[in-house]
C-alpha cells in the first residue's frame, strides 16, 4: 500500500476547481469523451478561439473574489474532484468595516468576522465551500490557520451553550472546555451586550455600531441565541 501524499491530494481537489476542469467535466459528461479527448478539445479551443477573445479582464467589484466551488447538492462524502462545480461571487472586503476591524483586531479577528458570511453567501448561490477554498482562495493563509478560525467560532457556540442551556458556572466552563476565565467571559459578555440589544429592539447593524464591533459578529451572536432559545424552549 502506498504512503498518501497529502499535499498533491490537496492540489488535485484545487486543480479540480478551475476553468479548465470545469469544461473538461461537462464534455466528458455531456459528450461521453475519455480525459484525453475531453483535453484534446479544451487545447483546439484555445488555439482557435482564444486569440480573437477580447484579452482585457473583466473586472470584479472591488472587495469580491469570483471563484468556482463544489454544488451544494452534492452528496456528503463524494470526492471532490468528482463533485459538480458552478461559479461565486463572494465579498471578502465590505470597506472602512473591515479596515477597522483589521486594525483593531488584527487579520485573525478579521477572517472569524468573515468566515461565517462568507459560506452563507456561498451557500445562497448553490455552493458549498471547503477549508481548502477558505484558505488557498479567499483569504491566503493555510488550512490549518482557518482550522484554528473555525474552532474559535465553534468555541464561542459551545461556551454559550454550556452557559445558558446547561447552566454551568464560568468556572466551569473555563475548566471544561480548556479556556481561560478571561476568555469565557468575554465571549460571554459579547454575547449577552448583543442580546441585551436584541430585547431592546435594536437592529444587528445598531448593535454592532452601539458595540463597536463588526457586524457580521453580532449576527453570529444573534443566530446563536435563536438556536440557545430554542433548544431551552
Amino acid at each position: 500500500m502506498g504512503i498518501r501524499n497529502k499535499k498533491r491530494q490537496v492540489r488535485r481537489r484545487l486543480d479540480s476547481k478551475t476553468l479548465d476542469a470545469q469544461f473538461i467535466h461537462e464534455v466528458r459528461h455531456g459528450l461521453n469523451c475519455s480525459p484525453f479527448e475531453a483535453e484534446a478539445v479544451l487545447d483546439v479551443i484555445k488555439e482557435i478561439y482564444f486569440p480573437f477573445l477580447d484579452q482585457q479582464p473583466i473586472k470584479a467589484p472591488p472587495g469580491k473574489v469570483t471563484l468556482i466551488a463544489v454544488n451544494a447538492d452534492e452528496p456528503a462524502g463524494k470526492p471532490v474532484v468528482e463533485c459538480e462545480k458552478q461559479n461565486v461571487c463572494l465579498t471578502v472586503h465590505r470597506g472602512s468595516e473591515d479596515d477597522r476591524i483589521l486594525q483593531e483586531h488584527g487579520p485573525a479577528g478579521f477572517r472569524q468576522s468573515r468566515i461565517p458570511d462568507i459560506c452563507q453567501e456561498a451557500l445562497s448561490q448553490g455552493a458549498l465551500l471547503t477549508r481548502e477554498d477558505l484558505a488557498y482562495r479567499v483569504f491566503f493563509v493555510s488550512p490549518r490557520t482557518i482550522s484554528r478560525d473555525l474552532n474559535i467560532l465553534s468555541h464561542k457556540w459551545i461556551i454559550c451553550h454550556k452557559r445558558y442551556v446547561e447552566g454551568k458556572s464560568p468556572d466551569q466552563i473555563a475548566r471544561e472546555t480548556y479556556h481561560s476565565l478571561q476568555s469565557v467571559d468575554r465571549y460571554l459578555g459579547q454575547f449577552d451586550r448583543a442580546r441585551h440589544c436584541r430585547h431592546q429592539g435594536l437592529s444587528a447593524i445598531e448593535t454592532a455600531h452601539i458595540l463597536d464591533c463588526s457586524l457580521s459578529l453580532v449576527e453570529t451572536y444573534l443566530q446563536m441565541d435563536k438556536e440557545l432559545v430554542g433548544e431551552n424552549a
